[in-house]
């Protein structure tokens, strides 16, 4: 595994900094409090093993229900907003506009991509992430229980699970874990262990969305 460039750390971030860093298992948080971007790679690591994925059983039901309408990439900069937002004070976002603008270029790229739940013709949830190689790395989610949305951002992950698996991905990275992503099967494995899931994974070619397929195409 090749070690992230401390002076890139210096840089002002942008996609190649971005594929840099994320290959070598390293991701960035703005600290609104110093002005930095710092650098994390946390051990042990949050993974969600795609072939434990678990999904509650309300969950399910809601599933099943199709309450919403579920589109890939259809409005990716609406979803960087309210993940940037998510009820926080603009004190505690650790996404901040010079990281939100280089996963614009990532996303420009076809390296970053949002899943998204719709209804009535509104955005009530998603996530989004970025894909390199057999890789994805959940980076945010939300939803607007308000606006008919709850549940949504849950939803959207079980269609991004499918869409990995159908696709070939080796490893879904969520950097931390949280008693809310536990439920669905997510681990902590060492350091070590994801530096090698990592590798392998990147090794894999796997496409996120058909290059034909539009930037607005449904999933």
């Amino acid at each position: 595994m090749t070690t992230f460039d401390e002076t890139i750390k210096l840089q002002q971030p942008d996609a190649q900094v971005l594929i840099a860093a994320y290959s070598c298992g390293c991701f960035p948080m703005a600290d609104p409090t110093t002005g930095l971007i710092d650098w994390y790679s946390p051990d042990p690591r949050g993974v969600l093993p795609l072939d434990r994925f678990h999904v509650p059983r309300s969950l399910a039901r809601v599933v099943r229900q199709e309450r919403f309408e579920i589109h890939v990439d259809r409005s990716f900069h609406e979803v960087l907003t309210q993940c940037s937002r998510l009820g926080q004070a603009p004190e505690q976002n650790w996404l901040d506009p010079r990281i939100m603008e280089a996963v614009m270029q990532l996303h420009r790229m076809g390296m970053a991509h949002s899943v998204e739940a719709w209804s009535d013709g509104r955005l009530v949830g998603g996530l989004y992430g970025i894909s390199l190689g057999g890789a994805f790395f959940g980076e945010s989610m939300f939803c607007r229980p308000g606006d008919g949305g709850r549940d949504a951002s849950k939803v959207c992950l079980v269609h991004l699970v499918r869409r990995l698996r159908d696709r070939g991905y080796r490893l879904l990275d969520v950097q931390f874990v949280n008693d809310h992503l536990r439920q669905f099967g997510v681990v902590e494995i060492p350091v070590h262990e994801y530096d090698q899931a990592l590798e392998e994974a990147l090794r894999t070619e796997c496409r996120f969305v058909e290059p034909a397929q539009t930037i607005a195409g449904s999933m």
